[in-house]
């Protein structure tokens, strides 16, 4: 597994390992973290190797002998992306090319890539299906993208038994907690602690499909089990829900900050096709989740605390640059 010290990356080695697999846990710890993987490093049938995807020559024989391989590496965040393409494009695009290289090389029996729901952009069709246009508004996004078509053609091509997940607003314990302005389970938890009013933005009637992390990370086991290849699946919770719905469930005061340009009024994945060929549910309800985080509410301690005026500074970028593209 690549990216396996984030946050999904983690919770699924998590329910591999459970399940009497053994891992190979690939991570550079760019933003992944050792104490993720924490349960994890505790079993006989794990193995971590500190590797970057960049770096072809190093990350070769780690290959050897896989039966899956589940790449969740990459660089994720709307800012730094607009600020630096081309480490975006190094890892998103040339990185998953060397993941699929290696892969196919070893022989391996199942490849699952890790996509977006960002490549959507602003969709204009909800439920969002699978075969709507692919429109990503920002260069993460569009590096995201462009790993999939790599492993869309691989697939063809090369034969390569592989399939894709595009994931929408995953939320969970171990969500980033540094980093750049984002998530907005880690903003909103990170003010509740200091006391502060969440940062909602625009008037937060925009809706989000909030899919829990333990459910991704079964997605990712189903399409790992399946023969399904060439394949695009969303991954998503069956329904979404509005940012003032999340602060009432919170329980919290707010505050407003301006809309931000490029970002859709909502994201909601039709999620028939991987309930037809997966065979896969949601099983954690919006609100259990929330319930989840607020149990969890510590694990945020050390996260930045965002004021409106260090939003403000963090995402001048986005304004400057997606501000005539909305």
């Amino acid at each position: 597994m690549t990216g396996a010290a984030g946050f999904i990356g983690s919770h699924l080695c998590d329910l591999l390992l459970k399940e009497g697999h053994e891992v190979v846990a690939l991570d550079d710890l760019s933003s992944g973290r050792e104490r993720n993987l924490a349960a994890a490093a505790a079993s006989p049938g794990f193995r971590f190797v500190r590797a970057d995807i960049r770096d072809r020559e190093q990350i070769w024989p780690l290959f050897e002998g896989v039966d899956w391989v589940l790449h969740l590496a990459g660089r994720s965040d709307i800012v730094p992306s607009i600020e630096q393409p081309t480490e975006y494009f190094d890892v998103n695009v040339k990185g998953t090319l060397n993941v699929l290289e290696a892969a196919k090389a070893h022989g391996i029996r199942r490849f699952v890539y890790t996509a977006s729901s960002s490549c959507y952009g602003i969709a204009q069709q909800y439920p969002t299906p699978e075969d709507a246009p692919i429109r990503p508004e920002y260069p993460y996004a569009l590096t995201k993208a462009m790993g999939e078509e790599l492993m869309l053609h691989w697939a063809k091509v090369y034969q390569l038994p592989a399939i894709s997940l595009r994931l929408f607003n995953v939320y969970g314990p171990r969500s980033r907690t540094s980093g750049a302005y984002g998530a907005v389970f880690g903003v909103f938890l990170a003010q509740m602690l200091k006391g502060l009013p969440v940062t909602v933005v625009g008037d937060g009637t925009q809706t989000r499909d909030f899919t829990f992390v333990t459910d991704v990370a079964r997605a990712f086991l189903a399409a790992a089990q399946s023969s399904r290849t060439g394949e695009v699946l969303n991954v998503g919770s069956g329904g979404h829900y509005s940012v003032n719905h999340l602060v009432d469930l919170l329980g919290c005061e707010r505050s407003y900050i301006p809309k931000r340009p490029g970002e859709p009024d909502c994201t909601f994945a039709d999620t028939r096709r991987i309930r037809e060929v997966l065979n896969w549910d949601p099983q954690v309800s919006f609100e259990a989740g929330v319930k989840v985080m607020l149990a969890h509410i510590e694990d945020w301690s050390d996260a930045p605390v965002w004021t409106p005026e260090r939003i403000s500074e963090a995402t001048r970028t986005w304004f400057t640059h997606l501000g005539h593209t909305s």
